[in-house]
């Protein structure tokens, strides 16, 4: 069975120019080529999947016949082996010894840190004041992560350095592994600018963890579940693995929950019914206290917002490696080739969700989600390798917009302003911030 190719390759770019020029529009128009379409980074090809049945199977159903792609590979230099990164035993391994760091019990744990920093933000807003939402939504999500990972007391600096470097190397990180390697070393000021906060992030961690080395007592944080971890064998993680870890964890927890939560206010501000209905429901179940961890379950309908959100601005892409031959779709696919499936492109596909382009939470509404395909919905990737802090960053999401909502209603002051990378950034989000 003959794959097509998709339009807009060059010689030797292959489909690069054109996927770091159109983004989401060139992704998400290769469903109407087929189900399985032929895409090049540089010379590189690549198995673009673009239906939800086959995303289920290659993340899912046949996940053991898949490894980390070659985006992973190159991320890995600047962002270690951590969770995102690796594979095979190893990938299985750290899995293992992270979980329990999200265990049920350790998550309700932090809800309390995460209501304390969402009430300390909004008590240092000032009735009519215009604020840059994204911009406070990044302070939290790095204070909040980096509170659960190295605790207030001792990682203040940790703290500082995240909210600084890791949204670089978020964003000049996706540049980099789309480009083909002689591109890649053309891009000096944005190398430059990732090799920077590589190196400082490097020496901050490296700090608490020689610190909490040398105090080595449980303080009850991330970075302690890290170092008390132990193998069935006994053995513990290297500093360079602990280290890896961190980074994943502040590189993953940081940019999800952050820009959901911009976006999600985002679209309150545009969709007043919406906003009513969250209202409502908040003042209903917190009562005008605190939100706490076991009223999370309670807030069904800002649940289905914060779902519709992270359908309308996911991740841009996935990549995945053969490591045996694997049918797709009736196509053959060799040993060590690479897939590629769109979040992004599975989240506004018509086939899946009507009216995709239309932002609304009543998709989510029980008797209509149990409709949505499996594979159509993936903000958190799926099957052995989703993202072990899903649970994590919903409930920071909750918490946040819960809080913020039954003390202040935001409004928008003036035009957004967006930039696309690995996913739609809103780099001017300015809304007045009204007490309710």
């Amino acid at each position: 069975m003959a794959v097509p190719v998709a339009p807009g390759r060059w010689p030797v770019l292959g489909h690069t120019p054109v996927l770091l020029r159109r983004r989401f529009g060139f992704t998400d128009g290769l469903r109407q080529h087929g189900d399985l379409v032929r895409v090049y980074l540089g010379r590189l090809l690549t198995y673009f999947v673009t239906s939800a049945e086959l995303t289920h199977q290659v993340l899912v159903t046949r996940s053991a016949s898949f490894e980390k792609g070659a985006m992973f590979d190159k991320f890995r230099p600047f962002t270690g082996n951590g969770l995102v990164n690796s594979g095979g035993a190893f990938h299985l391994r750290q899995r293992r010894l992270i979980q329990p760091a999200f265990h049920r019990e350790r998550i309700a744990h932090y809800a309390e840190k995460m209501a304390v920093a969402v009430a300390e933000l909004c008590g240092s807003w000032k009735p009519d004041e215009t604020r840059e939402i994204n911009d406070d939504m990044q302070a939290l999500a790095v204070t909040i992560v980096g509170a659960a990972l190295f605790g207030t007391e001792l990682g203040g600096s940790a703290i500082e350095e995240s909210r600084r470097s890791i949204p670089v190397v978020i964003r000049q990180g996706m540049i980099r592994a789309l480009s083909p390697e002689p591109v890649g070393r053309l891009l000096v000021r944005g190398n430059r600018q990732l090799d920077q906060a590589v190196t400082r992030m490097r020496s901050v961690v490296d700090e608490l963890i020689a610190g909490w080395r040398a105090e080595g007592r449980d303080r009850g944080d991330l970075l302690s579940t890290l170092l008390l971890a132990r193998d069935t064998d006994g053995t513990p993680m290297t500093d360079q693995q602990v280290y890896d870890e961190v980074i994943t964890l502040l590189s993953a927890g940081i940019e999800t929950s952050a820009l959901a939560l911009a976006w999600l206010f985002h679209e309150l501000a545009r969709h007043p019914d919406v906003e009513r209905r969250v209202h409502d429901e908040v003042d209903r179940v917190l009562g005008g206290r605190r939100v706490t961890f076991d009223d999370v379950p309670k807030l069904t309908y800002l649940r289905q917002v914060i779902d519709e959100t992270l359908r309308m601005y996911p991740i841009w892409i996935l990549m995945r490696r053969t490591t045996e031959p694997v049918e797709l779709g009736g196509v053959r696919i060799p040993r060590d080739t690479e897939v590629t499936v769109s979040p992004h492109a599975l989240h506004f596909d018509p086939r899946s969700f009507p009216h995709p382009e239309r932002f609304d939470p009543d998709r989510w509404a029980p008797d209509a989600a149990g409709e949505i395909p499996r594979g159509a919905f993936i903000p958190f990737g799926a099957g052995n390798r989703q993202c072990v802090g899903n649970a994590f960053a919903l409930l920071e999401m909750a918490v946040t917009a819960a809080t913020i909502v039954s003390r202040w209603r935001l409004t928008l002051a003036r035009p957004l302003r967006v930039a696309y990378t690995s996913t739609a950034y809103p780099t001017r989000l300015s809304m007045t911030v009204t007490p309710r």
